[in-house]
């Protein structure tokens, strides 16, 4: 999500999603992006096949919000959506908030269908008690550890035992910030399931990322030679 405004130019989430948080904006824009989500897959599902699954980030108050599910269900059934086709992330602080309402909503969330991922895991203060209590699935390696992992025997320590922890409790893992070479290389001798970063590509809008999955199906992606 990006906010370009025609006085100021580009604003990255970092300056504008905080004041969104509150103003509780953030609720009407959450459920903008998963309508658009939503939409963006069921055309490319139709037009050029199935892009996997793709991840929602979430906010606290958008989980607190009486209707939310409601509001999902009705937005993946206008659009033909199934939920294991999404995932919603949310951040480690999610889960310290009103512990009892949180793991009643994401058990129906996860009762739908809906894949459940814990965002920039590492900077909170997740215990190995809430990872068995809340219904999660992945858990996403902040880019924190990742930038410097390559040589940092600290941060390497860290992704390592996030890894193992994570096959233990049978979770998928995610390597967030993935920039360089050098940092997947590491990566895949530790057997991390998924990465994500720049190395893989920029942000971009709907119309760009038509075009990575259509060059995904015929072979030209300019990306196929680091998963040779």
């Amino acid at each position: 999500v990006r906010w370009h405004s025609p006085d100021i130019g580009r604003i990255q989430p970092n300056d504008f999603i905080p004041l969104a948080e509150e103003t509780n904006l953030i609720v009407e824009i959450g459920e903008w992006v998963i309508d658009r989500v939503c939409e963006d897959l069921a055309r490319w599902q139709d037009t050029i096949g199935d892009p996997g699954r793709i991840a929602i980030n979430l906010s606290l108050k958008q989980l607190r919000q009486r209707n939310f599910f409601n509001s999902v269900s009705r937005i993946f059934q206008r659009h033909g959506i199934k939920p294991t086709d999404i995932e919603f992330e949310i951040t480690e602080s999610v889960l310290a908030e009103d512990i009892g309402r949180t793991v009643q909503i994401l058990e129906t969330l996860s009762a739908y269908g809906l894949q459940l991922a814990i965002d920039d895991f590492g900077t909170g203060y997740s215990s190995l008690t809430a990872l068995q209590k809340f219904p999660i699935k992945t858990l996403k390696i902040d880019r924190s550890f990742v930038t410097n992992a390559a040589h940092d025997a600290n941060d390497a320590a860290i992704i390592r035992a996030i890894i193992d922890m994570s096959r233990s409790l049978e979770l998928d893992v995610v390597a967030e910030g993935i920039e360089t070479q050098a940092q997947l290389e590491f990566l895949r001798s530790l057997k991390c399931d998924f990465g994500q970063g720049m190395l893989f590509g920029e942000p971009m809008d709907a119309s760009a990322f038509s075009g990575r999955l259509e060059a995904q199906q015929d072979g030209t992606d300019q990306h196929k030679a680091l998963f040779a």
